[in-house]
C-alpha cells in the first residue's frame, strides 16, 4: 500500500471549496533551511544548492520542467515614436523570433522609456491579458491577432480581441488600470506582450463546446512548438505556466539589448494567473531582483496545506494545463501528501525581493499568503537580509507588513491592479534601486 491509499479524502469531491475557517485541517510546513534529506544548511555556501532542491521538486511535482533557453533570438523593432504619451515618452514595439528563418511563434513586446531620463532606468515588466493595445488608446499599436479566449468582459467573440480594448488601462472605472504617465514619471520603463502570443489559455468548457481548443491539446501550442513532441506519458511536462514564466525571461533578454534601460534592475509583475507566471519566472530566473505577485491565491503564493478556497482538486479540475500530471496526486488531502508548499518557492527567491500584494477574497485565501511569507522568512534572515516584519495579520492598507526585501500588503474592492497596487509596486522598487 502506497501513502496514497490509506490517506482519507477531505472533500466527497475534489471540487468541494471550503470556505470555512474552523475547518481548515493541521498542517506542518517543510523548512525552507533544511535540505530534503534531513540536513541542515550548515552556511550560506549550501544555499545555492538547497535553492535548486527546491526549483527541481516544484519542477518535478507541480509546474513542469522548465523550457530550455532558445537556441536562437531574433528581435526587430518596427516602430518607434518619440514623444509618446503627451511628448514624456518614447515607445517602442519590437517583434521577436526564436528561429533563424523567423518561422513559428513569434511574441509582440511593447516598451516605453522616460523621454528625459539622464543614465538607463530599472524597467517593469509584465504580461498583459488583451494585447498590448489595451494599454494606451494609440491606433499606431496593432490588435493582438492571436487567439483569445472569448469573453463578455471585453466583448471577445471568435476568439479575437475587439477594437474596444484600445486605452483600456487607462479607464479609472475599470478594474485593472495602468497609470503609465504616473510609472514613467517615477523613473521606470515599461515592457509589456500578451500572454495568448505565447500560449494560448482555453477555458475548461471547451472540451464540450469548442473541443478543437481543449486545454490537453490547445494549451500546449504557440512556444511549445520550440520544445518538440510532448511524451504524455510523462508526469512532469512543461506547462502554460512554465511557458508564461519562460516568456518573461525572454522579455529580460530584449530588455538587455535597448538603450535606455538597465536590465539589472528588473521588476517583474502581474495579477491573478499572470502572477502567478511572475511569480514562477522570480524563482526560475535570478536576474529579477524585484518580484510583485499581486492577487494570485491558490497554485502561487498562498499555501496549499490550508485547503481554504482555491485548491489543487479546483486547479486540476479548472486549469489543468497550468500544472503538471504529477500535481493531481496531492488533491485527495493536501496536508497530509504534500511534502512541499508555496512558501518554500518564496524562499528561493530570496536574498532578492518580494512584495505579496493580496485582496479580500476567500478564493484567493489572502491569510494563506501571509502565512507563506512567515514561512519562508527564514532564507532572508539567513542570507543575511532584513526578513519578514513581525506582527499580526495587518488591515487592509497597513503597510506594517511590508518589509525591505520581504512583504505583503491587501486591500478591499475588487480583482485586478487597482492604483494602490501600483503605487505600492513603486515604493517596494524604489527602497531597492533608489536607495
Amino acid at each position: 500500500m502506497s501513502k496514497w491509499d490509506d490517506v482519507e479524502p477531505l472533500h466527497e469531491k475534489l471540487d468541494d471549496v471550503n470556505y470555512d475557517k474552523s475547518k481548515i485541517p493541521p498542517y506542518t510546513l517543510e523548512d525552507p533551511l533544511t535540505f530534503a534529506d534531513g540536513r541542515k544548511l550548515a552556511s550560506t555556501a549550501e544555499w545555492p544548492q538547497r535553492r535548486r532542491e527546491i526549483l527541481d521538486i516544484f519542477a518535478k511535482e507541480m509546474y513542469g520542467q522548465e523550457p530550455p533557453p532558445p537556441d536562437c533570438l531574433i528581435t526587430e523593432m518596427f516602430d518607434e515614436k518619440v514623444g509618446a504619451l503627451a511628448g514624456f515618452a518614447i515607445r517602442r514595439q519590437y517583434k521577436m523570433w526564436f528561429r533563424p528563418d523567423k518561422s513559428g511563434p513569434c511574441i509582440n513586446w511593447i516598451v516605453f522609456l522616460p523621454r528625459y531620463a539622464k543614465k538607463p532606468v530599472p524597467v517593469i515588466m509584465f504580461l498583459n491579458y488583451n494585447g498590448n493595445a489595451e494599454l494606451v488608446a494609440d491606433e499606431d499599436i496593432p490588435l493582438m491577432t492571436s487567439w483569445h479566449r472569448n469573453s463578455q468582459e471585453i466583448n471577445c467573440t471568435d476568439h479575437l480581441v475587439p477594437p474596444t480594448v484600445r486605452g483600456g488601462l487607462l479607464n479609472p472605472e475599470n478594474r485593472t488600470v495602468m497609470p503609465i504617465n504616473m510609472l514613467i514619471a517615477r523613473g521606470y520603463a515599461v515592457m509589456s506582450c500578451c500572454y495568448c502570443e505565447i500560449s494560448p489559455d482555453p477555458d475548461p468548457d471547451y472540451m464540450e463546446t469548442e473541443p478543437e481548443f481543449r486545454q490537453e491539446v490547445f494549451a500546449y501550442t504557440g512556444v511549445f512548438s520550440l520544445w518538440g513532441q510532448r511524451d504524455e506519458s510523462r508526469m512532469d511536462n512543461t506547462t502554460t505556466l512554465g511557458a508564461w514564466a519562460w516568456g518573461l525571461s525572454r522579455g529580460l533578454d530584449l530588455a538587455g539589448k535597448i538603450d535606455g534601460i538597465d536590465a539589472s534592475r528588473p521588476v517583474v509583475t502581474g495579477y491573478s494567473r499572470l502572477g502567478k507566471a511572475a511569480f514562477l519566472a522570480a524563482a526560475r530566473d535570478e536576474r529579477f531582483q524585484v518580484c510583485v505577485p499581486i492577487q494570485c491565491g491558490g497554485g502561487g503564493v498562498t499555501l496549499a496545506k490550508r485547503d481554504y478556497g482555491e485548491s489543487i482538486g479546483t486547479e486540476m479540475m479548472m486549469f489543468k494545463h497550468w500544472y503538471c500530471k504529477a500535481y493531481a496526486k496531492y488533491a485527495k488531502n493536501p496536508p497530509r501528501l504534500l511534502t512541499f508548499d508555496q512558501h518554500l518557492l518564496l524562499a528561493s527567491i530570496a536574498p532578492r525581493r518580494v512584495l505579496v500584494e493580496a485582496y479580500n477574497c476567500p478564493w484567493f485565501d489572502m491569510e494563506g499568503e501571509f502565512l507563506a511569507c512567515q514561512a519562508a522568512s527564514p532564507a532572508w534572515e539567513f542570507l543575511g537580509c532584513p526578513g519578514f516584519p513581525t506582527g499580526e495579520f495587518p488591515e487592509a492598507y497597513d503597510q506594517s507588513a511590508i518589509g525591505t526585501h520581504l512583504g505583503f500588503i491587501w486591500r478591499t474592492e475588487e480583482h485586478g491592479i487597482s492604483a494602490y497596487d501600483w503605487t505600492w509596486l513603486l515604493d517596494f522598487a524604489d527602497k531597492a534601486y533608489k536607495g
